[in-house]
């Protein structure tokens, strides 16, 4: 049902610098999360675009912030994952201040998704970007990703330590890609946020 109104979203551009990102103005999502916790898959899903947001075995492909295109006043953006990826330490502090300027700057930013595996969550990186989030006034949410590899015991246990860290401003879903899990709970949060 949800899915339609991701039917037409399209990759728009990415932007290795703030400058190249499009007219501050609109709805932008962000999403957020370490190389290696399936967020182009989420996205994937979210969209029910197969091939939207390239997936790699390689964690840390996407280095810049991609840019998709819903409609001509909302877009979706990929931004680079912190923490695994084999990059030098230049690169990892170009990503860092790219994220950060992003965060502090961009006006049309209306919530912020961050995505974490399930079986690894809250490191150093989410922990901080959760901080973030509590201290600004942008709506955030997080996506426990990897479900399928969990027994439902274990997800409702990993979900249960992830909700302790959580303030109450900022809700929580359990996620797979793989099942669909969680997918319309998430796009029906997307879709208030992008008043649709």
């Amino acid at each position: 049902m949800y899915e339609k109104k991701f039917q037409n979203i399209e990759f728009q551009k990415s932007a290795p610098k703030i400058k190249y990102l499009p007219v501050d103005q609109g709805y932008e999502v962000a999403f957020f999360g370490r190389s290696n916790a399936g967020k182009s898959s989420a996205i994937n899903a979210i969209t029910n675009k197969k091939n939207l947001a390239k997936t790699s075995k390689t964690p840390g492909r996407t280095a810049a912030l991609n840019i998709f295109d819903i409609d001509s006043e909302r877009r979706l953006v990929d931004v680079p994952g912190f923490g695994y990826a084999r990059v030098s330490e230049s690169t990892r502090k170009d990503w860092v201040d790219l994220i950060n300027e992003y965060l502090k700057t961009r006006e049309c930013l209306r919530g912020a998704v961050l995505v974490m595996d399930i079986r690894h969550p809250l490191k150093p990186q989410d922990c901080h970007f959760l901080e973030w989030l509590q201290q600004s006034s942008l709506p955030g949410h997080v996506i426990l990703t990897k479900a399928d590899k969990l027994s439902l015991s274990e997800q409702r246990r990993m979900l249960q330590k992830v909700m302790q860290h959580l303030p109450e401003s900022i809700s929580i879903t359990v996620f797979s890609a793989k099942d669909k899990l969680g997918v319309t709970e998430v796009q029906k949060i997307l879709l208030d946020w992008y008043c649709l």
